[in-house]
């Protein structure tokens, strides 16, 4: 994916203000499958509630440019690729999906951060991201249980 002149800039922003040095490699993308999800989850990042994220190990296996890289750069954007902040992974898990537990529901911010309401939500989302994609979704599929830290804006 050939990344935009604005990201750029942003990516250059953040090495100037953090002391980065800019050849360090980055992903570039957004979260969830929407124009108002992405809005909405990375509000949760920049507000301190959303420091986790979660993905299907199969999705990522087919997608590896999207794949979390432990220890990794992300410049995260909007739907239409606006950049909104970055972040760097501190911790990659694969769990089954019926083994997250509270803790990191928690840390995801997302809805009333219970467990159950987790589940709810990325039930229905696995199930559908699967389905586009011809992958399988079931209680036992491997998530990619990813944590991480915001860098910028601070």
């Amino acid at each position: 994916m050939e990344i935009s002149p604005q990201v750029k800039e942003f990516w250059q922003k953040f090495c100037d203000a953090s002391g980065t040095n800019p050849a360090t490699p980055y992903q570039v993308w957004y979260f969830g499958n929407s124009p108002e999800m992405a809005q909405a989850l990375t509000a949760l990042v920049l507000q301190g509630k959303k420091r986790a994220t979660a993905s299907l190990v199969e999705f990522n296996e087919s997608h590896a440019e999207l794949a979390p890289v432990e220890n990794g750069y992300s410049v995260v954007t909007n739907f239409e690729g606006v950049p909104l902040c970055v972040i760097q992974t501190t911790e990659i898990r694969h769990l089954p999906f019926d083994e997250v537990d509270a803790q990191f529901a928690f840390d995801e911010g997302e809805g009333d951060r219970t467990l159950a309401d987790w589940r709810d939500g990325h039930r229905r989302y696995f199930t559908k991201e699967a389905a586009e994609n011809g992958l399988g979704f079931n209680e036992k599929s491997l998530v990619c249980c990813e944590r991480f830290r915001l860098l910028f804006p601070r």
